[in-house]
């Protein structure tokens, strides 16, 4: 038996012309890139996978998708395609039986959301899985409800911080290394089940008080925000809401 930890990072449309985000309903969130970190039933990593994904539903990459994660249109042009990608991924697993080891449900449900808009088979993929966010959130004892970013893991567990974060496989690793370090005999794995999980009904939506973020946003920086910067945090907030229905990676594991 086999852990494989893994985050992906996802691309969302942009109307340039109007300046804002769109999105397709049937997947809101394309995954462009897949990272991962195989370990032993040890929790000794044996093995990485790392992969660029190339967008077909927002074939440009989201500017602030650009902003944050550091990917390009030059890194997914020449990327393989999603079916390649996911096929790639499965042959990685190389095992249903394996564990598949998360930051919250977030990107196992983007990942089948993906799975289904391209019709493929999951045949072979484990669903199998641990959230490891939320084991690392009872560790910290945090209140009920409220799960800890993979950050705040790291420092908190004062371990290197030597990459960047919201890259798949740097967070992938990262996760792994949470989950060397609050491991016990009391974490068990569960069955996912995307029917069910999709179903869920939404969380009532929360009125966003933007002025008090920012005044937060102000005090940190010892000045006023310019509108550059506030346009980067509200959208920030709002493809971070993802995250509350699912995950996150504050869902983008910030």
């Amino acid at each position: 038996m086999e852990y494989i930890v893994f985050d992906l990072e996802f691309n969302q449309g942009f109307d340039r012309k109007l300046n804002k985000t769109v999105s397709n309903e049937k997947c809101p969130f394309e995954i462009i890139q897949i990272g991962a970190v195989k370990l032993d039933s040890n929790l000794e990593i044996i093995d990485t996978f790392n992969t660029f994904v190339k967008p077909h539903i927002y074939r440009e990459i989201h500017p602030f998708i650009k902003k944050m994660t550091n990917i390009t249109n030059e890194d997914v042009k020449n990327a393989p395609c999603f079916s390649e990608a996911f096929s790639m991924f499965k042959s990685f697993i190389s095992n249903e039986n394996n564990i598949l080891c998360v930051w919250g449900n977030g990107d196992l449900k983007e990942l089948y959301r993906n799975i289904n808009y391209y019709n493929l088979s999951v045949d072979n993929l484990s669903c199998t899985y641990i959230n490891i966010q939320h084991h690392a959130s009872v560790y910290f004892k945090n209140p009920s409800g409220k799960s800890i970013g993979l950050q705040n893991a790291i420092t908190l567990l004062e371990l290197n911080e030597d990459k960047s974060y919201h890259n798949a496989l740097n967070d992938a690793y990262y996760t792994s290394l949470v989950f060397q370090n609050i491991f016990n005999d009391e974490i068990e794995t569960k069955k996912y089940n995307f029917d069910n999980d999709d179903k869920k009904k939404p969380a009532t939506k929360r009125k966003v008080n933007y002025d008090s973020i920012f005044g937060e946003f102000k005090k940190i920086l010892n000045r006023d925000l310019n509108k550059e910067e506030k346009k980067i945090i509200h959208l920030a907030y709002k493809m971070g809401r993802r995250s509350k229905s699912t995950k996150e990676k504050n869902n983008l594991k910030d």
